[in-house]
């Protein structure tokens, strides 16, 4: 009897140099939007940063998800409209909760622009279920210790985000959902269960392979679903774990929104406008513009 095939769709991000660095943006994808709960997936860098240089992330909306960043090298500084300033750094994961409306930027941190720096985060965005989806804006951060590891000598990983191997993280979920931070050594191996309806592996950095096909870095791989597999290195690499629950209701995606109605979007987007979304204290004095043109929103499923 043959085995199936574990991956079922092979996503190729696209790239988009925004000067320093680069982003490798594999969800939403023409032939795929979802993943789970995960409706948004960037690698930004690996890049240095010259000394007197940083990254600006203006100051923009999201509504009806939530957004993780989660670094392995450099730092972020995170500000909201819920007055919320947190300094991120590898390890640690932000989790903030849109619901009905939120305004966010990321900047470098005066003292990474001081010197050489170094920028490396996966970036992503989870769908809010039908019954949060306007709840009050949150957010949280855990910082590196908080995370649980599972270490196997040869292969370690954080749990961002759900329950795996036997350890939950205290990120708060609000759907079934799962997202870890594999860093295998030479040799090392880690059994990939079938217990979420849809998962995703993502090759960040090194070398990885499944059930001994060898795996593309910055290429996003979605498994089949009900089957094992394992996944291994030669040399080493860096994997990133991800997917959830099946949403059974569409979502729509225009721009920095997310939402279960194209008319919600296109309110947000109105709201925006007409700048009647809240400011960030601190950080008031800049905005990014909502794009210009007719807006195409893109639907799952």
């Amino acid at each position: 009897m043959t085995t199936p095939d574990p991956i079922i769709q092979t996503i190729t991000p696209t790239s988009h140099n925004l000067g320093d660095f680069r982003v490798h943006r594999s969800l939403p994808a023409r032939e795929r939007t979802m993943v789970g709960p995960f409706i948004f997936f960037d690698q930004a860098g690996p890049a240095r940063i010259a000394p007197g240089q940083g990254v600006d992330v203006r100051p923009h909306p999201h509504i009806n998800l939530a957004t993780v960043t989660y670094m392995y090298e450099g730092s972020f500084l995170h500000r909201d409209s819920l007055g919320t300033e947190q300094l991120i750094e590898p390890g640690a994961v932000n989790l903030m909760t849109a619901g009905k409306g939120i305004v966010h930027s990321e900047r470098s941190p005066d003292e990474d622009r001081a010197k050489l720096s170094k920028l490396s985060a996966i970036q992503t965005w989870l769908a809010l279920p039908d019954r949060y989806e306007e709840m009050d804006p949150a957010f949280e951060h855990v910082g590196e210790g908080g995370l649980p590891i599972i270490d196997g000598g040869h292969a370690r990983a954080r749990v961002i985000m759900g329950s795996l191997w036997g350890k939950t993280s205290p990120v708060t979920t609000y759907a079934n959902t799962i997202y870890a931070d594999i860093q295998l050594s030479p040799g090392g191996s880690v059994p990939i269960d079938a217990d979420a309806e849809e998962r995703a592996i993502y090759v960040s950095g090194g070398d990885a392979a499944l059930d001994g096909v060898m795996l593309q870095p910055q290429t996003l791989y979605v498994l089949r679903p009900g089957i094992r597999a394992t996944l291994m290195s030669v040399d080493g690499g860096r994997v990133i774990l991800c997917g959830g629950e099946a949403f059974k209701t569409p979502r729509h995606v225009w721009w920095n929104f997310v939402s279960s109605t194209t008319d919600r979007l296109m309110q947000a987007r109105e709201d925006w406008e007409a700048m009647r979304f809240p400011l960030i204290p601190g950080d008031d004095q800049e905005f990014i513009p909502i794009p210009q043109g007719r807006p195409k929103t893109v639907s799952y499923p």
